[in-house]
């Protein structure tokens, strides 16, 4: 290894040892960027701001006064091979697979348990709406981890946040399995939500970690079909579970299934959050030299993290209540969440109830959903490329509206097939139309749900990790609530124009996209929080008025690339 040298920062003259250690005082840091940004993403600080900074690090660990002291930025330099990026392109896709493999894990066990609700009722002896809260409370727990994990992920990195949660929800599907009453069932799933939602919070970070953007391409398109494929797949695996072994094993198979991805994430896949290993590294440093003068760009940051958790559970709510685009985004992707919700009732409806299948054979009507999905996901480097061509286009600059192409393109197929299923679902008429109903839909779902997801982080950047984390809290709460009303609802419009309604509800939401290709541009320029441009100010939230921190132009994009896959 060669020796560590120290020497001013230069941008765009990095140094060459592995240690790369900078000093900060009168010149521009290079900011410690996440894994997957490119180095003309980096953040500049101005002056005053790094008189600040040693200020307040001085005040805060010596209390002497404002005197002057350098520091030594810890930070990768180029082919540092302690850089998750600079991993062997085997071990970058090993570990791509295990975090897709653990994602699609996560969502069979949201939805396995939807293939025999039945039998759930009549051993506890409750209503059948009873029976669904475990579905319910799961989903919530959906929504509500995100808002935990994602800052704590922050702070101690994605790696023991994999293990730890991973090995809860292990633990807490084994009373689920063995339960003598529905509110052991309710409390257990509900921990089990909550702690399952920390891997589909972090992969799509992972992956920003691992590959650069230009690389990125196909490992994101592999891995975005899992969410959506693993609730295809649940009832379909789970139908046949539970007409041969009972519905405690829908809860045994969960067991098996989680326990071997926690092995594999927990041993085979080390930390890939960059500012984590840097202040591992800056920590080695410290102690082999005695210098406590190296220090990584997070740890310039004078805010507390108690003041960072606050801001970050309060804005979501502020963009959702404030924010025209955040909120009908949030709509709509909630409508298509708790669609797909739906389809775990109504399957069983028209299938089972009316057609008088069994389980198993009910369950095979998912597999049109799980390869519309596929096919979607395959179609996934077109969408890359020809949003590449748009950034030519626009010299780099493209605006958040590009993102919207693909959605106004693919917004028609959900309603396309909710009204084949709606019109097909006689019980007397063949069962192809409402089996293939689900191709159109699957194939809709993850094109509409990428591309809201990519248009809410190019509009706000600032504050992307926000946005995103309001869209996921709405449309969780929206998904566990549809489940306890389906029934209902199709048993009063009856199959048909139940359907219909929702098909009618889809339709009206394709408007929201071409709204926004057209007044998009106007509303983000009158909003207070929309990214502006590279010199937006990007204005703080109330919570942080009059004490204004330094701001980091990447912290919320931090943020923001755990909730870009998030399902």
């Amino acid at each position: 290894m060669p020796e560590r040298t120290t020497a001013p920062i230069s941008p765009g003259n990095p140094d060459d040892d592995w240690d790369s250690t900078t000093d900060v005082e009168d010149h521009h840091p290079s900011t410690a960027l996440p894994s997957g940004s490119d180095s003309g993403e980096q953040t500049d600080e101005t002056e005053d701001h790094h008189r600040q900074i040693r200020h307040e690090k001085q005040t805060k660990h010596s209390g002497l006064p404002d005197t002057k002291r350098d520091y030594k930025l810890v930070e990768f330099a180029e082919g540092d091979p302690e850089n998750p990026m600079n991993w062997s392109k085997a071990y970058k896709w090993w570990c791509t697979m295990v975090v897709a493999v653990t994602c699609f894990a996560v969502a069979f066990c949201s939805s396995v348990i939807t293939a025999d609700v039945g039998s759930v009722a009549k051993e506890f002896d409750v209503s059948y709406e009873a029976a669904l809260v475990p579905i319910t409370v799961f989903v919530v727990g959906f929504g509500v981890g995100p808002m935990i994990f994602a800052p704590l992920s922050e702070v101690y990195g994605r790696q023991i946040i994999y293990a730890s949660t991973l090995l809860v929800a292990v633990i807490f599907v084994i009373p689920c399995a063995v339960s003598q009453n529905i509110g052991t069932l309710i409390v257990c799933r509900l921990i089990d939500g909550i702690a399952f939602s920390a891997p589909m919070t972090l992969v799509g970070g992972t992956l920003a970690d691992l590959w650069r953007n230009e690389e990125r391409g196909v490992p994101m398109a592999a891995f975005s079909a899992a969410p959506f494929i693993g609730p295809a797949i649940g009832p379909l695996v789970g139908g046949f579970i539970a007409d041969g072994a009972g519905w405690r094993w829908l809860y045994w198979i969960q067991l098996i299934i989680s326990f071997v991805v926690w092995v594999l994430i927990t041993f085979t896949v080390p930390e890939t959050y960059a500012p984590t290993i840097l202040a591992r590294r800056a920590k080695k440093l410290r102690k082999s030299t005695g210098d406590p003068d190296h220090v990584t760009e997070a740890d310039l940051d004078p805010r507390p993290f108690s003041e960072r958790m606050r801001v970050f559970l309060i804005r979501p709510f502020q963009l959702l209540f404030r924010e025209i685009i955040v909120l009908l985004i949030s709509l709509y992707m909630s409508v298509l969440y708790g669609l797909l919700y739906m389809f775990f009732v109504a399957y069983p409806i028209v299938f089972e109830k009316r057609k008088q299948w069994s389980k198993s054979m009910a369950g095979l009507m998912f597999i049109p959903i799980a390869v519309g999905v596929v096919l979607a996901a395959f179609c996934a480097p077109w969408v890359n490329g020809h949003y590449l061509k748009m950034v030519k286009k626009h010299n780099g600059k493209p605006p958040a509206e590009v993102r919207l192409i693909p959605m106004m393109l693919s917004c028609w197929f959900i309603p396309i097939g909710l009204f084949i299923f709606a019109w097909t679902s006689y019980k007397d008429l063949i069962w192809v139309g409402p089996c293939l109903a689900g191709l159109p839909v699957g194939f809709g779902f993850i094109f509409l749900y990428n591309a809201a997801n990519n248009y809410l982080v190019d509009s706000y950047q600032h504050q992307a990790a926000s946005a995103l984390a309001a869209k996921t809290f709405i449309r969780s709460f929206w998904g566990a609530a549809t489940v306890l009303f389906t029934e209902q609802m199709y048993d009063r419009l009856n199959d048909q124009w139940a359907s219909t309604l929702l098909a009618f509800i889809s339709l009206a939401c394709c408007a929201i996209p071409f709204l926004f290709w057209q007044y998009g541009a106007r509303i983000r320029a009158k909003s207070k929080y929309a990214f502006g441009g590279d010199e937006d100010p990007a204005l703080d939230s109330d919570v942080e008025k009059g004490r204004k921190p330094p701001h980091h132009d990447m912290e919320d994009l931090r943020r923001a690339m755990s909730y870009v896959s998030n399902p």
